[in-house]
């Protein structure tokens, strides 16, 4: 059974319920686990709640020397990470090993934190009167995180957390937890104290208990919309900060000027990178007049030629998808999708790998015809399926992207500087692309969607962190 990791220690968990964590290439069972009870969370919260006096004490300086030695511990072991990520993700071997080089990012990111947890000053604000902010850390953050990046995505916010003085509870997908668990022995050997970080493992039972423990400070999550919005409004009820990321409809426009081929390129990367699923995925293609038809037979023509298999072989461009159920789930979305009217150009169901029966393969999909009122053009699928859109326009293709209720990346194609311009001024979404097809911002800048995509105030990464994980306080002083 895997176990929680509470006040420095491997710990079974009590829950009598167990799930399975399997290979997704082979449909082989790698681990099982058990799910966590809400005593078993707040074991977890207790020994965060004990660790924070201490972890706040030490000086912000030496607190990031754990985070240094860390990352070279992540790089030193980062062929062994991505074997370990890609057998029980399903990405590819290259794909994983970017994701690590990713949550790397963050790492040197929390490093920066004495910088960035600097504050200001003014003497003299009225006779013998001097004004100062500082930022203080608030105790025990929650960090509630999904299966398609289980790496990065954990790392986007625990490292800051404890850069900034606070300690964690980790709540990580049930899916796919076995790469992180080995991350926390490299904490622990890079000298994280007992109690700093935690994880418990489980199912929603899990995060419902986190929801409701009133030592928990805030709630970083990552997951669909629908959850997203209800735990924004659950944790927000009980008085704790939240920032909530959710699902994506990302839109990519091509307006006539722009090169083709190189656009086809980022397209069909896109779309089909750790096959589909991400919600930096683009899944809707608008080809803006003349544009329509060279983007379209590209993108077939290349997505025809994806190569399917486990990710540890090589040159795979498209692993499986995490579990039976979720290909039942894409499957089914691309069935609804002909239902409704949709022509189908190339159809993914029913894919199979010969030399791995069991894996829960989706092949490539491409529709045509997609409009925003149907379910493919409407919906997240999180998968390999992508639907072309025609627009007379740029503000056409506006139009489209905004009758959409999410809001998380869009991106446009073209040479024109103006027409990039004109695009930024108008796209209204939180992240922008020109001539990128995933719209992902390095650590230091911050991460997050609008609309459906988004439930909060601060973002993920960049400045936003160090806000969500700290508190500004004014300190007026005479003497």
């Amino acid at each position: 059974m895997i176990p929680n990791y509470v006040g420095g220690r491997w710990v079974p968990a009590s829950g009598s319920d167990s799930l399975e964590v399997t290979d997704p290439a082979t449909g082989q069972v790698l681990a099982m686990l058990s799910v966590s009870t809400p005593a078993d969370v707040g074991a977890a919260v207790q020994a965060a709640s004990a660790a924070f006096p201490s972890w706040r004490d030490t000086p912000a300086v030496e607190r990031i020397q754990v985070l240094f030695r860390l990352k070279g511990l992540v790089e030193t072991h980062l062929d062994e990470l991505a074997e370990s990520l890609t057998r029980e993700h399903g990405k590819t071997r290259a794909e994983s090993a970017g994701e690590i080089r990713r949550g790397i990012e963050s790492l040197e990111h929390a490093c920066s934190i004495p910088t960035l947890l600097m504050g200001e000053t003014l003497e003299n604000i009225s006779r013998g009167i001097d004004c100062e902010t500082v930022r203080q850390p608030l105790g025990v953050f929650a960090v509630v995180t999904p299966y398609n990046f289980p790496v990065m995505i954990p790392f986007w916010f625990w490292p800051v957390a404890v850069a900034a003085g606070n300690t964690v509870v980790l709540k990580p997908s049930e899916r796919d937890p076995l790469t992180h668990q080995r991350i926390v022995d490299l904490a622990a050997e890079a000298g994280l104290p007992p109690g700093v970080l935690n994880v418990v493992h489980g199912d929603r039972r899990a995060v419902e208990a986190i929801l409701k423990h009133p030592d928990v400070r805030g709630v970083s999550f990552v997951g669909s919309s629908a959850v997203a919005r209800s735990l924004y409004a659950a944790a927000a009820a009980a008085g704790k900060r939240v920032q909530a990321l959710g699902g994506a409809k990302n839109h990519m426009i091509v307006l006539p000027d722009a090169d083709h081929d190189r656009t086809a390129e980022a397209i069909v990367s896109s779309v089909f990178g750790s096959t589909g699923q991400r919600c930096l995925a683009g899944s809707v293609v608008v080809g803006v007049g003349e544009a329509f038809r060279p983007v379209r037979e590209r993108v077939l023509d290349m997505a025809s030629s994806l190569r399917m298999g486990s990710g540890l072989e090589p040159d795979v461009d498209l692993g499986p998808v995490i579990s039976a159920a979720h290909r039942d789930r894409v499957d089914g979305y691309v069935s609804k999708g002909v239902a409704e009217g949709a022509r189908i150009a190339l159809d993914g169901r029913g894919a199979r790998v010969a030399r791995f029966p069991g894996g829960y393969w989706c092949g490539p999909t491409v529709f045509e015809d997609v409009r925003g009122d149907m379910t493919v053009g409407r919906e997240e699928i999180f998968g390999p399926v992508v639907g072309l859109s025609r627009a007379d326009s740029l503000e056409h293709a506006l139009r489209i992207v905004h009758a959409n209720p999410y809001g998380n990346a869009i991106s446009l194609f073209t040479a024109s500087g103006a027409a990039a311009r004109e695009f930024r001024y108008h796209a209204g979404i939180s992240m922008i692309g020109i001539n990128v097809g995933v719209v992902a911002p390095m650590a230091f800048f911050p991460f997050g969607g609008s609309r459906g995509s988004f439930y909060g105030d601060l973002k993920a990464q960049g400045r936003d962190a160090i806000e969500f994980y700290t508190d500004r306080r004014v300190v007026v002083s005479r003497w």
